[in-house]
């Protein structure tokens, strides 16, 4: 196993932001360095243990869908990516802390979406539908079950929230009012369109994408463009299609291995309020996670 980096710490270029899981740094005006590190975020917390290999792994999917999703045509928009060497731009005594876990992109203007897509009812979507039946404003049909899937995939945008704070669920109608219709609509048809060729590509490998979210920006020249992870255990639901079942939780390849454990932890008595602090992360838990993240890796590119 190999160490994990919970925080990169690079002297050759200048810090633009940490976020819940990658550290971006400046590489002159026009580019960014992105170092997936190996934290965890769950309900918008970072745990205090890392999972080693994490973010290597995060990053092999990425550049992974980012190539078959490119390759096939689905996106019908350009990705963020660069095609240079991340070793390429840093000192020779960082090259360990960026090799197999970065990636050198294009710097953006991101727009404040959350390009959320779900396929299956799961997580909040199912609570929210057994009060409303509905998500996120989306009506849907009667009699639906726990892990069911939709009748057609549901684009349900979030705002983008600060480090630390939730992100809001919001109407397709306020996306407009924040980004215009033109980038709102085009947003919307390119997301939904990327989710269905990822489904099918993933569906052949065995699993099943629940739900996933993309993000987009807009590059020098107006261009939309879509930008930072993309179908990874971290922005997505990944289920082993052998063992879904409609009516329970399946179990996944993603981070609600960790959610399910963080829902049933006791401080002082009392469930975790899901702020910081968060709970310590036993080593058991810290091992399967690795290993659901490796798997899903492993059946995808297999």
């Amino acid at each position: 196993m190999t160490e994990a980096l919970h925080t990169s710490a690079l002297h050759s270029l200048p810090l633009l932001a940490r976020g819940k899981v990658r550290d971006n740094y400046a590489v002159g005006d026009d580019r960014i360095l992105m170092v997936a590190s190996d934290r965890l975020s769950a309900f918008d917390v970072i745990m205090g243990e890392p999972i080693p290999g994490k973010g290597a792994l995060l990053t092999q999917m990425a550049l992974f869908w980012f190539d078959k999703l490119g390759a096939n045509g689905a996106a019908i928009c350009p990705n963020h990516l660069t095609g240079e060497a991340p070793e390429g731009v840093v000192a020779p005594d960082e090259v360990a802390q960026v090799q197999g876990r970065s990636m050198l992109v294009k710097r953006l203007k991101p727009l404040p979406i959350e390009a959320v897509v779900r396929g299956y009812l799961a997580g909040s979507g199912w609570k929210e539908y057994q009060a409303t039946q509905a998500v996120c404003g989306v009506a849907l049909p009667a009699g639906l079950k726990n892990a069911s899937k939709l009748p057609e995939a549901i684009y349900t945008p979030a705002a983008k929230a600060a480090v630390g704070d939730h992100d809001e669920n919001i109407t397709f109608e306020q996306t407009v009012e924040l980004i215009g219709l033109d980038l709102a609509t085009r947003i919307r048809e390119i997301s939904l369109g990327l989710y269905k060729e990822a489904c099918r590509i993933a569906l052949a490998k065995g699993i099943i994408i629940a739900d996933t979210k993309f993000e987009f920006g807009l590059d020098a020249n107006g261009v939309l463009t879509l930008m930072d992870e993309v179908l990874t255990p971290d922005s997505s639901r990944f289920w082993p299609a052998e063992s879904y079942q409609e009516g329970i939780n399946p179990p996944s390849y993603d981070k609600q291995f960790v959610r399910d454990w963080l829902e049933q932890v006791q401080i002082n008595g009392k469930p975790w309020d899901k702020t910081p602090p968060a709970p310590r992360v036993p080593q058991e838990v810290i091992t399967k996670t690795a290993a659901k993240y490796r798997e899903a890796l492993e059946r995808l590119t297999a």
